[in-house]
């Protein structure tokens, strides 16, 4: 399921790059949208985790620099029969937590400065475990290569927004000039759904996976609830949120709109069925 899923997002998204390639240089240009698409996916596959990590100034920590989350980390993956994850901190005080890598195998968590001043050891086993969960499922494999495609989909079409509006186009380019205006809009748009698409239901199965791995669902839904508030009062600055996917809540803030695409099921759904997992446990 994990790999159809895989294949139908680097294809849909390897989709949007040709057709940037063929709005910016007809056939020639789509070939090489093409070949820009297969190296993207071959460098997403092998160093999209290093990209994320680094976009985030992760910092790499060992047991002596973080004795409770290293000790949280190294239980829960020994509870769950995996290697070990490497561990990373991210300076900033917004309160968040993602996971990231190919696969278990070469796995890394990470955790803001700010989750862990807010959070109980309990509710921080809770986050970790949902995070392992997401390894142990390879949804990592999956949200990172979408982060690091999506990505580069804006960021290409930020180069077509503004070369088509500084090209110097005469009246008879108008129609191209609207054309790329259009595509730069839509594109970016169309792939944070492929990404919305695939991303809810990771966190469901997450939340679910995270729930009985430390066996205190509740405690996982208390952490949500105050990810959730402190995401309002302290969204995340800087990062790309392209990568928001990524994280156990939704790190940007922007109103409505942003929350009619957000990448995350509402929190209070999540958070029912969480209660149901307890009364189930």
């Amino acid at each position: 399921m994990n790999f159809m899923k895989t294949t139908i997002l680097l294809g849909a998204l390897t989709g949007l790059l040709m057709l940037f390639g063929n709005l910016a240089g007809g056939q020639n240009g789509m070939l090489m949208a093409l070949i820009f698409a297969g190296i993207m996916n071959f460098g997403a596959y092998w160093f999209s985790d290093k990209i994320v990590l680094a976009m985030y100034r992760a910092q790499k920590v060992e047991e002596s620099d973080a004795p409770t989350l290293y000790r949280i980390v190294r239980r829960l993956a020994e509870k769950a029969g995996m290697p070990m994850p490497k561990v990373y901190i991210i300076p900033t005080e917004a309160s968040n937590a993602f996971a990231t890598g190919r696969s278990p195998k070469h796995a890394s968590v990470a955790a803001t400065q700010g989750i862990m001043r807010i959070l109980s050891e309990e509710e921080l086993e809770g986050v970790m475990a949902h995070e392992l969960a997401h390894v142990q499922n390879r949804d990592t494999l999956t949200a990172t290569i979408a982060a690091t495609i999506a990505g580069a989909i804006a960021y290409l079409a930020t180069i077509i927004k503004w070369g088509a509006l500084l090209g110097g186009r005469d009246d008879d380019d108008r129609g191209g000039l609207i054309g790329s205006l259009a595509m730069a809009i839509i594109a970016p748009i169309a792939a944070m759904l492929i990404q919305m698409a695939i991303s809810r239901s990771r966190e469901y199965a997450a939340d679910e996976g995270g729930g009985r791995l430390c066996g205190k669902p509740l405690a996982l839904a208390g952490a949500l609830d105050k990810l959730e508030q402190s995401a309002r009062n302290r969204p995340l600055i800087g990062g790309n949120p392209a990568a928001a996917s990524l994280f156990i809540v939704n790190p940007f803030r922007g109103g409505a709109m942003l929350a009619l695409f957000s990448t995350h099921p509402p929190m209070e759904k999540r958070i029912a069925k969480l209660r149901e997992l307890a009364r189930e446990l």
